[in-house]
């Protein structure tokens, strides 16, 4: 019984593009010397007549088609194609044509990384496989997927990082390409590759720092490779396309990478060119191998110890009195525009991350630096910068904000702008219009409280007196309720009040202040602290000495009740102030008298003993007879 895994049809495409059946047979894979290679051949099963010798050539574009189709073009205008009886026999035919495909890409890729091999060589293999990619969009899904993990296995990511780092322009733009290829391929394939890779690189040779530092280095005055290269990156750090699994979370993951590895590779340009530390500036022109000082050209005018304030301020990125920035020109200003664009991204997506890096940095600080670029392009981009921080309405990034006064940059270049009705203008209008609208109350008072004065005069929109409005009547809401709170005070609370503990630790101004304890229960400490309290009595009756208690309100004395059962816990004490009329006797005023009194709540449960220190006068009448002790609120 014949095989009929291997069963297949032979069909070629006539000139009126239609199918001719060429035969029935078996096919196989066979190394032919006449071809000088893996070719495939087909047998009639009539027969065994050859109805096909075709030799496998990796530079022939193979496509599977419906699980049973094999088809291919051997040259111009001459299609070929193996119709299969039974999937198996197709998939089997369909790995040998891979595997020799492989085989050939792994020869190209080792020519490609070699530096032994020339120019004119790496620049037609690198073009190949552009071609290569380019045709791969033609084929079906799981053709076109298994092509590009094929090109994974054999190692296209690694071959790519030390192509695009090669001086030769072109094979730079066509690694590219590829570049792009892959990346709208699989992102999470790129990502896995990077950072894989970290564990065992440093920061300035990862694939995704390449790419960045290709981006930054970009020759094009109009920098079109250098956005080509921002598009990839986007969708490289976009959390909508990476995974999330049971085991492990791609997003959490590869941006902790990307902060950890890359994010200052990626701000290197703004902050230098925001910065007025020159090593910070010398730092970073070491750090790149490609010159870019297109970007970081020395001003003419400081290298003749010209006065800062004779520099003309078109010609200073974010120029003012106090920063020597690099010159304002229009490829740098294109960069670093590119650069704010990534991270407003990254402040819409990627939460804590980017705001940590941004206050660890206090990155808007120096992006507003640019709000005084002549290019209004990059100043309205800083401006966007902060409009996606304050449309997140958090408040730690409000408190920064305040914190750090960064809104004057803002309204000074609103000032500047002067009567000009232009899109800065707009868009600084329509940053406050938001802040009014969606009544951010911790902006909205620091805006009036700072700079109202300076904005008042602004009245072609209301944006500015609404404002004002809306801080004063949240300062007014705030006034009601504190008087509501102050003045609240009903039955309750002022018998809450009588059985309060103040709690301090000291005596202030002849008031014995001490700190609370649980309350004990009358059986427990009366008898001993009586008996203590009659022993210093005692020992004090040789002093003459009349303390009269001070007096807080007509007719009435203040009195501190110290807590006994403190003492004899040995524990630190509290206080009780309580107001009580003055004991009276014969009509005349009663002096205040030392003696051992039970503290008794409103409920009338013993709170505690009193303890009358300062007072030494008693007679021995007293001692024997003490008089029935006042009660807290008497």
């Amino acid at each position: 019984m014949s095989d009929t895994r291997r069963r297949v049809k032979v069909y070629t495409l006539n000139e009126d593009r239609q199918w001719d059946d060429r035969g029935t047979g078996h096919v196989s894979s066979t190394y032919v010397e006449e071809l000088k290679g893996m070719s495939l051949l087909v047998r009639a099963e009539s027969d065994g007549s050859l109805l096909l010798e075709s030799k496998i050539n990796p530079n022939t574009a193979y496509q599977k088609q419906q699980d049973t189709l094999i088809v291919w073009s051997e040259a111009e205008n001459y299609d070929l194609a193996l119709s299969f009886q039974e999937k198996a026999g197709c998939d089997e035919i369909w790995e040998k044509i891979c595997q020799e495909d492989e085989k050939f890409l792994s020869e190209v890729f080792a020519q490609l990384t070699d530096e032994a091999t020339d120019d004119d060589k790496r620049r037609e293999l690198v073009n190949f496989f552009k071609e290569f990619c380019a045709f791969s969009q033609t084929l079906q899904p799981q053709n076109r997927d298994a092509f590009f993990k094929t090109l994974a296995k054999l190692g296209i990511l690694p071959a790519l990082e030390i192509v695009m780092g090669m001086d030769d322009l072109q094979v730079r733009s066509a690694a590219t390409d590829i570049f792009s290829y892959l990346v709208e391929f699989s992102p999470s394939m790129v990502r896995e590759f990077v950072m894989q890779e970290a564990q065992q690189s440093d920061d300035d040779i990862l694939l995704i720092n390449v790419v960045i530092e290709q981006m930054i280095c970009d020759t094009d005055p109009e920098l079109g490779g250098a956005v080509q290269l921002m598009g990839l990156l986007r969708t490289l750090i976009d959390p909508e396309n990476m995974l999330a699994t049971t085991n492990k979370t791609e997003k959490s993951e590869f941006l902790n990478f990307f902060y950890n590895h890359c994010m200052h590779v990626l701000t290197a340009p703004l902050l230098t060119n925001t910065s007025e530390d020159k090593c910070e500036k010398d730092f970073f022109l070491k750090h790149y191998r490609y010159s870019w000082s297109f970007v970081c050209t020395p001003s003419h005018s400081h290298s003749h110890s010209t006065p800062s304030s004779s520099i003309s301020q078109d010609n200073i990125v974010g120029s003012n009195k106090n920063n020597t920035i690099c010159p304002d020109n229009y490829q740098t200003a294109q960069l670093l525009a590119l650069i704010l664009e990534l991270l407003t991204f990254c402040v819409e997506h990627h939460t804590y991350h980017i705001k940590n890096y941004i206050m660890n940095k206090d990155l808007l600080r120096r992006v507003l630096v640019l709000m005084n670029s002549k290019h209004t392009f990059l100043a309205l981009c800083a401006l966007r910068f902060m409009r996606r921080i304050i449309g997140l309405k958090d408040e730690f990034y409000n408190r920064y904000i305040t914190k750090g006064n960064l809104f004057e940059p803002v309204i000074n270049a609103l000032l500047d702008n002067g009567t000009r009705y232009n899109l800065l203008n707009s868009a600084v209008i329509e940053l406050f219009e938001f802040i009014r609208v969606e009544d951010i109350k911790s902006l909205t008072a620091h805006i009036v409280e700072n700079f109202y004065k300076a904005l008042e005069s602004i009245e072609y929109v209301q944006t500015f007196k609404g404002l004002k409005t809306k801080y004063e009547q949240e300062k007014d809401r705030q006034n009601q309720k504190l008087n509501s709170n102050r003045f609240r005070r009903d039955a309750k609370a002022l018998e809450e009040d009588e059985e309060m503990w103040f709690n301090e630790d000291e005596e202030e101004e002849g008031k014995a202040v001490v700190a609370p304890v649980e309350k004990p229960k009358p059986e427990d400490d009366f008898p001993d602290n009586y008996e203590k309290f009659m022993e210093t009595k005692k020992a004090k009756e040789s002093e003459d000495k009349e303390n009269l208690p001070k007096r807080t309100s007509p007719g009435g004395f203040k009195f501190t009740f110290s807590h006994s059962a403190s003492a004899a816990n040995g524990t630190n004490s509290k206080s009780v102030v309580a107001q009580i009329p003055p004991a009276t006797s014969n009509g005349s005023s009663s002096k205040t008298t030392n003696l051992p009194t039970s503290v008794t709540a409103t409920k009338g449960s013993l709170v505690g003993l009193v303890d009358y220190p300062d007072d030494e006068e008693e007679d021995e009448e007293e001692e024997s007879s003490p008089r029935k002790r006042p009660r807290l609120g008497s």
